[in-house]
C-alpha cells in the first residue's frame, strides 16, 4: 500500500488512537515554540494539524502542506484560523509553491521517515527559508527504528497496517543540513513518560540558514 493510502486510512482515527510518538511531538512542539513569535511559518506535512493550531498561534501566516487528502480534511475540520492556508503538496515534488526566502520557520514532524532521500527537501527548504531563518526536525529517533519500530497503525478491521518508512541516521540529518548550506544549532532527544530504561522515541534537530 502507497504511503498516502495509508495515511488516507489512517487520517480518520489518527487522533484517538493511542500513539505516544504523536503525543510526545505535540507537548516537544509547546515546549519549543509556545510564546515565539513568527512572520511567515511553513508546515511541511501538517497531518491532521496537531501541531498548526499551535502554529497559528505563535506565527503571522502558516502555510500546511500535506500529500493526503484525508489528512487534510481532518485538519481544515480541527483548524479554522484564518492565517492558515492548508495545501495539498506532496513535498518530493519540487519545488514547492512558495517564494524563496520568504519563511522564518519551516517544519519537518514525523515525516521524513518516509522519504528516502533528504538531501533534496533539506535543500528545498533552505530556498524558502528567509536569511536565519530556522529548520525545525523531529522524527522517530533512529534507535527506535533499528529495534524495528516505525509509524504504523490499527484499522477498523484489526489489522495493523505497517506505513513504508527509510531508516536515517542522527548523521544522515546532520550532514543533509550542512549540505544545504545551515548551520546545526540544536539537537535534543526526546523521551515519554512512558519510556523508562528505553532508547529515546525523538529526535529534533534545528538548522540556521
Amino acid at each position: 500500500m502507497s504511503i498516502e493510502l495509508s495515511y488516507d486510512r489512517w487520517s480518520t482515527i489518527y487522533d484517538t488512537n493511542r500513539n505516544r510518538t504523536r503525543d510526545l511531538d505535540a507537548q516537544m512542539m509547546r515546549t519549543r515554540f509556545g510564546g515565539s513569535r513568527f512572520h511567515r511559518v511553513l508546515e511541511l506535512g501538517c497531518g491532521t494539524g496537531k501541531n498548526t493550531g499551535l502554529l497559528a498561534e505563535v506565527a503571522e501566516a502558516v502555510h500546511a502542506f500535506d500529500f493526503s487528502e484525508g489528512m487534510l480534511t481532518q485538519a481544515r475540520t480541527r483548524v479554522t484560523s484564518g492565517n492558515v492556508v492548508f495545501q495539498r503538496q506532496d513535498l518530493s515534488n519540487m519545488p514547492w509553491p512558495v517564494e524563496s526566502a520568504s519563511a522564518d520557520l519551516a517544519t519537518f514532524n514525523l515525516v521524513l521517515e518516509h522519504i528516502e532521500s533528504l538531501d533534496p527537501l533539506f535543500a528545498e527548504a533552505a530556498r524558502c527559508l528567509a536569511s536565519g531563518g530556522v529548520l525545525h526536525v523531529s522524527e522517530l529517533h533512529p534507535f527506535r527504528q533499528y529495534e524495528g519500530t516505525q509509524a504504523r497503525f490499527e484499522d477498523a478491521a484489526g489489522n495493523e497496517v505497517k506505513v513504508a518508512a527509510f531508516t536515517h541516521h542522527v548523521s544522515e540529518f546532520v550532514e543533509a543540513g550542512r549540505r544545504a548550506g545551515m548551520r546545526l544549532v540544536q539537537l535534543k532527544e526526546w523521551w515519554h513518560e512512558e519510556d523508562v530504561g528505553r532508547p529515546p522515541r525523538l529526535l529534533t534537530l534545528e538548522f540556521v540558514k
